[in-house]
Formats: structure tokens, C-alpha cells, sequence
């Protein structure tokens, strides 16, 4: 008889089966954790997706140098065409460089003109002779 109760108490003291009793707290705890960085997963590439649309989407003034000219050693005439939206307003930043390379010119032109597309020659002032102009770029107010 005490062969019957050794049975027993050793019986009960096994393991249950796995996937009886329903989950466990790991399962639980890993299905959790996946739902988390699921949903962290997808906002961040939302986030990606608006930022790079916004950053292409809302560049409200284009420009371009069309070409430029040294008229004197103190100054440089540059033909741009900027593109915006007809009200908006925004400035273009231009500069000049020297023959070594140094920046001998930069100036902010303004654009409020209620157009799409302004075509405009604008002179730049310089601090020695220029060999070169070049538009760094164009912004919105």
C-alpha cells in the first residue's frame, strides 16, 4: 500500500501537460510585447512617410540661376527664375565667390510678388572681384 501512495504524491507533482491549462505568463507577456512594437513599428513609419512628404510636398519656392555676369569688381548681375505659389511669399539666397574660392558676396533677394513665376535680374554686391555666383537655395516665409 505504500507502493499506491508513493504512486500518487509523485503523480501529482509532475508537470502539467503543456497547453492544457491555457497560456502561460511568458506567452502572454511575448504576445504583448509584439502587439507593442507593432504598433511602435507602424507609427514610426508613419512618421518617416509624413516627414518625407512634407519635406518634398512643402517646398513652396523653387528657384533657378538662369546666369550670371561680373559688371565691375564690386558686382555681379544674376538672372533667376523663381516658381511659387502665386501667394506666397520668400526669398532666394545668392552668392559669389572669388577666384581662390573664398565668399566675396551673398545677399537675400526678396520675392512678394503676386505671380507663380518671376523672372528677375537681381545685382550682387561683392567685396573684391567675383569668378563665380551660385543660388544656395530659395525659401517661403
Amino acid at each position: 500500500m505504500s507502493a499506491v501512495r508513493d504512486a500518487g504524491t509523485s503523480a501529482s507533482a509532475a508537470p502539467r501537460p503543456e497547453g492544457r491549462y491555457g497560456r502561460t505568463a511568458d506567452e502572454r507577456a511575448d504576445r504583448k510585447l509584439k502587439i507593442v512594437g507593432s504598433v511602435l513599428g507602424a507609427a514610426m513609419l508613419a512618421f518617416v512617410g509624413w516627414a518625407g512628404y512634407d519635406y518634398i510636398a512643402g517646398a513652396k519656392v523653387s528657384g533657378e540661376l538662369i546666369k550670371w555676369e561680373v559688371v565691375s569688381d564690386r558686382a555681379v548681375e544674376v538672372h533667376l527664375e523663381v516658381r511659387k505659389d502665386a501667394d506666397t511669399m520668400g526669398y532666394c539666397t545668392v552668392r559669389s565667390q572669388s577666384e581662390d574660392g573664398a565668399e566675396v558676396g551673398r545677399a537675400d533677394f526678396r520675392f512678394d510678388e503676386q505671380s507663380d513665376r518671376i523672372d528677375k535680374v537681381v545685382t550682387l554686391r561683392t567685396t573684391s572681384r567675383a569668378t563665380a555666383a551660385e543660388l544656395l537655395g530659395c525659401h517661403s516665409d
